[in-house]
């Protein structure tokens, strides 16, 4: 069953921290609903080819393979978003869900966009 605690988000702010520091992105994370964690990207140097976008952390390559800092930026995102001891045992294909708990990346939010800073 997935869950995510304070505990769990303090492993991934630790992961994320340098992450963050080494594309110089300002981030918040935030626990949903006690089983997800969603880091939203407020402000940072990098384009990611809009002011508010709900990343897809399953089709990286495809949908930001034009703009590899942002690729790369993603990914070193998304495996921080795993540092909590984050397993997937999943199969859709018998509707058997089973996983530590589910992750959600942001640029931006509805009432706040992202920044582009130099």
């Amino acid at each position: 069953m997935a869950y995510m605690n304070q505990e769990k988000k303090a492993k991934i702010a630790a992961a994320m921290k340098p992450v963050l520091k080494k594309y110089k992105l300002k981030a918040t994370l935030s626990v949903r609903n006690h089983s997800s964690i969603s880091v939203n990207i407020k402000s940072g140097p990098i384009d990611f080819g809009g002011d508010r976008i709900q990343v897809n952390p399953y089709w990286l390559d495809d949908h930001y393979g034009d703009r590899p800092l942002a690729l790369k930026a993603l990914k070193e995102i998304k495996q921080a978003l795993m540092a909590a001891d984050y397993y997937n045992n999943s199969d859709a294909q018998i509707d058997y869900f089973d996983t530590a708990y589910y992750y959600h990346i942001n640029v931006g939010k509805w009432n706040k966009p992202y920044v582009i800073t130099k």
